[in-house]
């Protein structure tokens, strides 16, 4: 499926820097917090999220934390030591191997989607307990695509004090690396959690990001409907599978809800 990039998708990265530096400094004077922590994958997410942490308070004043498990890709290993040895951050290696074979030790399963949630709210309690040790706030790294999509672990990768991403999809994010002058190796890899061998984020979800993020885009942003998703060129099969996908996940982006009794 072709389908041409809409201008609407195109930002202008200084200006979307220079925002999200702001945001991430108001955001923590606000709350009372002058450092960050962060979990570093070697992706492009949290590396972009990296970069703009340290511009914003400074690399002193940031951790970023590798958890691996035992499958985890050596090379997104090294890709993230490169990411916080060059920004100059503070440094937490955490390897979640222990923890989670013994949990599943006593609960075994060969269910991809329990392993892979587990792991990355085992990564996320590492960092809230290190966010407590620091006196820190947590950076979330999700991008807008996986959002929408529901591609997250609840109080796992999900979580986080705020989000500087959250509102640039995947394609965008790619265009803030180049900007910041991310490596290419890192901007062109297949975006992946690593949560077994082989996992790839466009491999779970079926789609490509460069026609995920155009779909949500017309969707989302410019509302259109089906009849004018059609005439961009989606498939009836596409669209409903990704609406079916938004729907089915629409709850992870809402906070529980309290009963009140009267």
């Amino acid at each position: 499926m072709k389908i041409k990039t809409p201008d609407g998708l195109k930002i202008n990265p200084e200006n979307i820097k220079h925002q999200l530096i702001n945001f991430i400094k108001t955001e923590s004077i606000d709350a009372g917090f002058n450092r960050l922590v962060l979990g570093v994958s070697g992706g492009i997410d949290s590396t972009v999220a990296a970069y703009l942490s340290a511009e914003a308070v400074g690399p002193e004043k940031v951790t970023g934390v590798i958890m691996p498990y035992s499958s985890s890709n050596p090379d997104n290993i090294e890709d993230a030591e490169w990411v916080i040895r060059t920004l100059g951050l503070n440094h937490r290696f955490v390897e979640i191997t222990p923890m989670i074979d013994a949990y599943f030790e006593d609960h075994p399963t060969d269910n991809l989607n329990r392993r892979g949630n587990k792991m990355a709210r085992e990564r996320m309690s590492i960092l809230y307990d290190i966010s407590a040790e620091l006196s820190a706030l947590v950076i979330g790294t999700s991008n807008k695509s996986e959002i929408l999509m529901g591609y997250g672990t609840l109080y796992g990768d999900l979580a986080c004090a705020f989000n500087p991403l959250g509102d640039l999809y995947k394609t965008q994010i790619r265009q803030l690396a180049e900007y910041l002058d991310v490596p290419a190796r890192i901007i062109n890899k297949p975006p992946s959690a690593d949560l077994w061998q082989g996992q790839t984020d466009e491999g779970e979800l079926g789609l490509t990001y460069e026609q995920l993020d155009v779909f949500l885009y017309y969707l989302v942003d410019r509302k259109f409907s089906d009849n004018q998703l059609l005439k961009q060129g989606f498939s009836d099969e596409f669209i409903t599978k990704v609406k079916n996908k938004i729907a089915a996940n629409e709850f992870k982006g809402r906070l529980p809800k309290i009963a009140k009794p009267n």
